[in-house]
Formats: C-alpha cells, structure tokens, sequence
C-alpha cells in the first residue's frame, strides 16, 4: 500500500510538471522598449502586443520604457531586462556588448521591415547642401539612433564635415524622432532627423509637415525596431517568443494587435540583419565595440 501510494504521489508530480506551461520556469519577462515616440503613443501601441504575447507563450510580459534612449547597455542590465524592441543601432551595440539574440522584427504597413532615415529642413530656411549648413542648429534624437545621430554624422563626415562642433552653429537632442522633428517646425533648430517611419506617422496627422518641411538626404535602409533577448534566456523561451511572433497575423486576434502595432506581420530577423548599421558606424568614424556615450 505504501508503495501504492508512494507511486501515485510522484505520478502526479510528474502530471503536474508536464501541466505547467513552458514558460514557467520565467515567472515574468521583462521587455525595454527605447522612446522613439512619445511615451503614451508608446504604452498605446506596445500594450496589446505584450498581452497578446503573454497569451500565447504562458509568460507575464512586463513592458519597461526606458525615460531616454541614454545608455542601453547599462539600462538593459541595470534593470535586470529580458529583452527589448531595440533600433537598428542599439540593436547592434547589443549584439556587439551583451551578445543579445535577435527574434523577429514588424513589417510596417507600407510592406517594408526595414526604415530609413530622413534629413530635413524647413523649406524657407534656404539650405539646400550640407555647405550651407554651416553656422546652423541641428536637432539629433540621441547618440544611440541611427536615424537621428549615427546617419547624420556619417552624412556630414561623407561630406567634408569632421569636426560637428565647430561646424554647425549648434546642436541638441530632442530625445524622441517625433521631438526632433517638431523642433525644426517650430524653429527651434534649422536641420533635423528622423526615422522614416515616425516622420511618416507624424506628416499623416499634421499637414505643417507636407507643407513646411523638405528632405534633403535620405540613408539606405536598416532593420526596423526587433525584439532582441539576452543570450542566456532558455532556447524554449526564445522558441516560444519567436513562433508567437511569426505567427501573430494567421488569427484575427493577431490581425487586432497588428492594427493597433501599425504592423502587417513580423519576421524572422538575424545578425546579419544590422550589416548596415555597423557599416555607417565605421563611416562616421565610430567603434561601435568601444561606443560609450552620455546625452547631453
């Protein structure tokens, strides 16, 4: 009888192993997300995503936004972070400092999964060339963007431009794309830059942009915001995330996510991926391995 009983209690311990979902062994995942857009746009449009994710893998999701882009390394292990959407340059100076693996990234509504970045001035400030941006105030978004800094700087370097500070009269971080670009609307900078994406998002809303602002550069495209995990996270955990984002566009509850994400589907993303991003790096004169910065 003893027996017995000893038999049924690890047959039910065994059941209820099997039972529990394969995310258990992480009671919650944490996901940084940088602040490309203003903060509520932001909780607006990542809250659906997170919910649906801890659905459909049997995790918690917690969404943490980071209050500047400042230093993600840091952020991502001060904060004791499980992974986060990052952009294409802080996605790799993850993958470059913290060895973080890319899952998957949204293709945007246009059918792009990639996004560009945009140099923009306001048409009657009468610059027309990097010469005769001399003198003039730029509004990056933050050291750590692609679009809003890294760009920028190779575009200038590409140009004859080594030294920024004494080259333009001036320069800030606006701390957001969307920022930056209100920024050159309002006067308060003459150049501007931004993610394609955000710049689009903003021009569809306020018709200043389409009849005030001209673009003057444009960059070759770069991988759109992933979502990367830190190396350690067990292979069940990746597996599951990955498959959950893959897939989010087969049910009409995914298609809903999709809508409010501004977002047709995700696909797989990998290292390669960021070939570009470290190529523009090495042309504005950065080591992306040794990058080590403080916003202004």
């Amino acid at each position: 009888m003893n027996f017995f009983r000893t038999f049924l209690l690890l047959l039910l311990l065994l059941i209820a192993c099997w039972a529990t979902p394969v995310l258990a062994e992480e009671n919650e995942l944490v996901i940084g997300l940088i602040p490309e857009m203003n903060v509520f746009n932001q909780v607006a449009r990542f809250t659906p995503l997170a919910d649906y994710l801890a659905e459909k893998t049997g995790a918690r999701i917690r969404i943490s936004i980071l209050s500047r882009y400042g230093n993600i390394i840091k952020s991502f292990e001060e904060k004791n972070l499980d992974g986060a959407f990052f952009g294409s340059f802080t996605g790799a100076l993850g993958i470059q400092k913290l060895g973080v693996v890319p899952l998957a990234r949204p293709v945007n509504p246009d059918g792009e999964s990639t996004y560009h970045a945009y140099i923009y001035v306001r048409k009657d400030s009468g610059i027309q060339s990097v010469a005769e941006m001399r003198g003039k105030r730029f509004a990056f978004v933050e050291k750590a963007t692609t679009a809003g800094y890294i760009f920028p700087l190779a575009y200038l370097k590409k140009h004859g431009v080594s030294e920024i500070d004494t080259f333009l009269g001036g320069y800030f971080f606006a701390g957001s794309h969307d920022a930056s670009l209100y920024a050159v609307l309002r006067g308060d900078a003459d150049i501007g830059a931004s993610k394609n994406t955000v710049f689009d998002w903003v021009a569809a809303s306020d018709p200043r942009v389409q009849e005030e602002i001209t673009i003057l550069a444009e960059s070759s495209k770069v991988p759109s915001n992933a979502l990367c995990v830190r190396k350690d996270l067990p292979d069940r955990l990746k597996t599951s995330l990955r498959a959950a984002l893959l897939n989010i566009h087969v049910s009409p509850e995914g298609q809903k996510v999709l809508k409010t994400f501004k977002a047709q589907k995700f696909i797989r993303t990998v290292v390669a991926d960021y070939d570009p991003v470290f190529e523009f790096a090495r042309t504005a004169g950065l080591e992306i391995s040794e990058y080590s910065y403080q916003n202004h």
